[in-house]
């Protein structure tokens, strides 16, 4: 090979070392950006027997910044949404809902009678005393998505105040 080649060819490896590294830097500050993930206590949900079609899942949720509970997945339900109770004349009323508000620093109650979590097609019967795989999908004002991953327990009722809850397991951005 030729000096003037080598001299080509190394040139060449710094121009593309330089744009790498440049990638590389712009995609840190996104992600040291991205901060903690929402903080989630109190996690149950409550319990089913089989062949029941559905039940609900409901904890206390604070949002670092301000974010967006979007979406909910389970293997244990075909379907996982965000649902609202909400009073239409005398009649109370559920539904879907595409995402939850959840303000910066401000404690959000997920509970039976309000906004919870709705699993719904449930694939087998969930006994009092075991764990449901749940994971979270927030979106932050960036539109940047994370997820949380909880191993929740099942209860019939709410578990006693001070009792242990929901574990987060891990997160993701």
């Amino acid at each position: 090979m030729t000096a003037r080649r080598r001299r080509l060819l190394f040139a060449s490896c710094l121009v593309a070392w330089s744009a790498l590294a440049q990638g590389a830097s712009a995609a840190a500050p996104a992600a040291a950006e991205a901060g903690p993930p929402p903080r989630v206590e109190a996690a149950w949900v409550r319990s089913a027997v089989a062949g029941q079609q559905g039940t609900g899942a409901f904890m206390k949720i604070t949002a670092p910044r301000p974010m967006q509970l979007v979406a909910a997945e389970t293997p244990v339900a075909g379907t996982a949404e965000v649902h609202e109770m909400k009073l239409e004349g005398d009649v109370m009323k559920m539904r879907a809902i595409a995402q939850l508000e959840l303000p910066a620093g401000r404690t959000i109650e997920l509970r039976p009678g309000g906004h919870h979590l709705m699993l719904m097609d449930l694939k087998q019967g969930l006994p009092a005393g075991s764990i449901v795989p749940l994971t979270l999908v927030f979106r932050d004002g960036a539109g940047a998505q994370s997820r949380v991953e909880l191993k929740v327990p099942v209860a019939i009722k709410p578990p006693a105040a001070g009792a242990a809850h929901g574990a987060v397991d891990s997160h993701k951005h």
